[in-house]
């Protein structure tokens, strides 16, 4: 996994002791990463937010910046108004405690207080990977001599027909490509918690509504796709077994 890490508060030295944590943690836990770190809310918001080109998986956010500054909480707002998901994980800063309440809408990852510990970062993190490794990720496939790239948590199910695979994504668009879907499936999507449940589909387990005797009902539409007889026993097992997994997280 890499990860897009973005630091805005207009402390320097609170950014700089920030990045330095960052930048030991994921070196110790292995973990690519990128960090930018903005002293102005003004700019991360204009760069980042009103031209909706959102690049960080998580964002370390001060709450108070200079008056007629925007402030974390409006820049969160924003956040959240123009990418209508939780993909982009707010992490609030702050010497106030009194800001938490206030900021339940917006659906931030954690509220760390100042002074930051390295233990509290860590903290963060630890938690941020736990929800993500195995929902974020990436199927990359090859048209001709391009290369590809789709986020696995926008694709609702694979449907293989002969050679060709299908990619139906949450939006409502396909993409085609040439491929078999038992190697699409075991070498990139079975470990983003898909599950094939049938030689012609594999599903996304965030996207599943109902398991029936045969088929599978997906959330938000009347789609149902079938079970395979002798893949029964298996679909019902791994269902359970990552039900277990994330509610142990």
């Amino acid at each position: 996994m890499s990860l897009f890490v973005a630091i805005c508060d207009d402390d320097k030295a609170v950014c700089g002791a920030l990045e330095n944590t960052l930048i030991e943690i994921f070196t110790e836990l292995k973990v690519d990463y990128e960090i930018d770190v903005y002293f102005d809310s003004e700019i991360f918001v204009e760069k980042n937010v009103k031209g909706k080109n959102m690049l960080y998986n998580i964002v370390f956010l001060d709450i108070l910046f200079a008056e007629n500054s925007i402030n974390g909480i409006e820049a969160g707002q924003l956040i959240r108004n123009n990418f209508h998901d939780n993909e982009v994980s707010i992490v609030y800063i702050s010497s106030e405690q009194a800001y938490a309440m206030k900021l339940f809408d917006i659906r931030p990852l954690h509220f760390l207080i100042k002074p930051l510990t390295r233990e509290a970062v860590e903290r963060v993190i630890q938690t941020y990977l736990r929800f993500n490794d195995n929902r974020q990720g990436e199927l990359v496939y090859k048209i001709g001599h391009d290369i590809y790239k789709i986020k696995t948590n926008d694709i609702v199910y694979v449907q293989s027909i002969k050679r060709k695979l299908i990619i139906y994504l949450k939006n409502g668009n396909t993409v085609s490509f040439y491929g078999t879907l038992k190697d699409v499936y075991t070498q990139q999507l079975m470990k983003f918690d898909f599950m094939m449940v049938h030689a012609a589909y594999a599903v996304n387990y965030d996207y599943i509504d109902v398991i029936k005797a045969d088929k599978i009902a997906l959330f938000g539409n009347f789609l149902q796709l079938p079970i395979s007889q002798r893949k029964m026993k298996d679909v019902r097992e791994r269902y359970y077994a990552i039900m277990k997994r994330r509610r142990e997280m």
